[in-house]
């Protein structure tokens, strides 16, 4: 993963709102939601919503598809992956020590 790449994704986990919705998607796994349901869960109105959706797209955190007349946000797993993977890199000291599957997330520890 480029640098740039990395600071566009923490840039647009760093303000509050934006990162409650990617953890909302995160949570919500493959199936996704829809913006109408992550506003009424956040109590946001849609065009505030919009912005930080189209923010997280940017930053490749998200990715958005259409089922009929619905738009579907996922969160963008591979790319999350990539960054904890760079995140984490030089973790004890460059020794292999941990976990790099995202789904093994709480194994990430040092020993």
């Amino acid at each position: 993963m480029e640098e740039n790449d990395v600071v566009r994704s923490l840039a647009a986990l760093a303000h509050g709102l934006r990162l409650q919705v990617f953890r909302m998607l995160v949570v919500a796994g493959p199936a996704g939601l829809t913006p109408g349901a992550i506003a009424e869960q956040l109590d946001v109105p849609g065009a505030t919503l919009s912005f930080h959706l189209k923010e997280l797209m940017n930053a490749h955190l998200v990715t958005q598809e259409r089922e009929g007349r619905n738009l579907i946000y996922r969160a963008a797993y591979g790319h999350m992956g990539a960054l904890l993977e760079f995140l984490t890199a030089n973790c004890c000291q460059g020794e292999n020590c941990l976990e790099t599957s995202v789904t093994a997330c709480d194994k990430r520890v040092c020993t």
